[in-house]
């Protein structure tokens, strides 16, 4: 099951135009397993039912004639669909492109931030290293007595 309609850097529904959502609905529609076993079972009870003495006797050329113009579309019907299926592949790099260009600005911004905390806390150790280096040498020059 696709869950590329979840993802928040592709649109659909409503935020596509027609010819986008037809393309979804055939790509989903045609795309499947229940397409191709219906069209198996249509295509064999045609088969069945207007063979020899039907309408379309032997070699089914009516048929033929119909399963002709279906290869027909179906080439301008894959082309949509796999269209529709770089759109949703393209979108989702932008949105992808813009999480990344937002993580580099926090990612620095991160990095300016733990300068600043190395740099108070080199200070604030340089000066207790000053203060406790002062009172040693306070405490040795003090005369005992």
């Amino acid at each position: 099951m696709n869950l590329w309609h979840l993802h928040p850097g592709v649109r659909t529904g409503k935020d596509l135009p027609f010819g986008d959502r037809a393309a979804d609905w055939l790509r989903n529609g045609m795309g499947s397993w229940v397409f191709v076993f219906t069209a198996i079972v249509l295509m064999a009870l045609w088969a069945r039912f207007r063979g020899p003495g039907g309408h379309d006797p032997y070699p089914y050329i009516l048929l033929n004639l119909f399963l002709s113009m279906l290869a027909s579309l179906q080439g301008a019907i894959i082309l949509i669909s796999q269209k529709r299926a770089d759109q949703i592949a393209s979108e989702d790099a932008h949105h992808t492109l813009q999480n990344t260009e937002l993580l580099k600005q926090l990612l620095e911004q991160n990095t300016q931030l733990t300068k600043q905390v190395h740099r108070l806390v080199c200070g604030e150790l340089e000066g207790q290293q000053r203060h406790t280096s002062s009172e040693r040498s306070w405490h040795t020059r003090m005369p005992i007595g």
